[in-house]
């Protein structure tokens, strides 16, 4: 067992000492890889088991891409989101006539206090004109959220910005190294206090879920992705403000969970896309990719998702108010 310390001892030191290749990315931060401790035995069943895991060094954009960016990107190719195309109705059999417009998935809270909280249709609602250009409907400002995260992303979307920016996407196991910013085990990104000395380190919910938000971090909706404290790596947003997609079909019981328990899993993916489906919806055949940090709208009586060992899926053909995303660059 002593060998097996110092030896795990000695791999995460000789990443640490890598250096990173030049000359550095704009706006990237190089993560020099390594072995560490993926997932947690302490919160939802999906997360299980805690786990080691070894990935390659890697760049990482600085802070989720912003609508800045995404506009840059929009100008330059003159794409069109899916969110801003009316859904083919031979896809969706059985949806009213009247659904089949562009829009996508808005947080809307309820106005009364009674609430279940396993229906969360009492808080989304399809907005017919909700895309990234305006992320609370047809007729909500967007210039003014420039330096926040770009929203209503779907993965056609994020696999197309960064096709164009010459990137990619990041596996589960890459992203989730990179927000833990060298603090192996710990259970948020920046130790296991939430709020060390009162200060909120995340965009997250305070309150009861979802009707009464006090706002004590300053935000009800998404914020400038520089607001609060980066991580150990110098990385923003790596928990809340939006949830990221990642490169990795979900399951949920994850893939490097079936390695063995003496050696990490190097790199590991996700699981088959087939075996992606929500099995609660046997008829949706619709894959589901692997989100990951939470996002402003985590609070503690409902989704203690703001840690690194979060993850949760997500339809493919989905975008919605509080889904962002970042890119990676491997080293080849």
């Amino acid at each position: 067992m002593t060998e097996l310390i110092e030896a795990r001892a000695f791999e995460e030191l000789e990443a640490l000492s890598r250096p990173a290749p030049s000359p550095p990315p704009a706006d990237m931060v190089w993560i020099p890889g390594g072995v560490f401790q993926m997932g947690s035995d302490h919160h939802y069943p999906e997360e299980r088991p805690a786990r080691r895991v070894s990935v390659d060094g890697f760049w990482i954009d600085r802070a989720p891409i912003t609508n800045r960016e995404f506009r840059r990107f929009v100008e330059a190719t003159g794409y069109v989101t899916f969110a801003e195309i009316a859904p083919d109705p031979d896809q969706y059999p059985g949806a009213l006539p009247q659904m089949i417009n562009p829009g996508s998935l808005v947080f809307s809270p309820p106005h009364h206090r009674l609430v279940d909280l396993k229906d969360w249709s009492q808080w989304w609602r399809f907005k017919f004109g909700a895309s990234w250009r305006h992320p609370y409907g047809k007729d909500s400002p967007f210039r003014m959220l420039d330096d926040h995260p770009v929203v209503h992303v779907a993965w056609r979307d994020v696999v197309a910005y960064a096709t164009w920016s010459g990137k990619e996407l990041p596996t589960e196991a890459e992203w989730e190294f990179a927000s833990r910013g060298g603090l192996d085990g710990a259970e948020f990104a920046w130790g296991n206090e939430f709020t060390p000395h009162r200060r909120h380190m995340a965009n997250t919910w305070q309150g009861a879920f979802p009707t009464e938000n006090t706002r004590a971090d300053g935000y009800a909706r998404t914020s400038p992705v520089t607001a609060f404290p980066p991580n150990g790596y110098g990385l923003y947003d790596m928990i809340g403000n939006v949830w990221e997609w990642t490169a990795d079909w979900y399951s949920a019981r994850p893939e490097s969970a079936n390695s063995s328990t003496c050696c990490p899993s190097t790199n590991p993916r996700g699981g088959r896309e087939q075996d992606s489906y929500d099995a609660c919806q046997p008829e949706i055949k619709i894959p589901r990719k692997v989100l990951k940090g939470g996002s402003h709208l985590c609070a503690p009586n409902y989704c203690r998702r703001y840690r690194p060992a979060a993850r949760h899926p997500q339809p493919i053909d989905t975008s919605a108010s509080h889904i962002g995303f970042r890119c990676i660059l491997r080293v080849r």
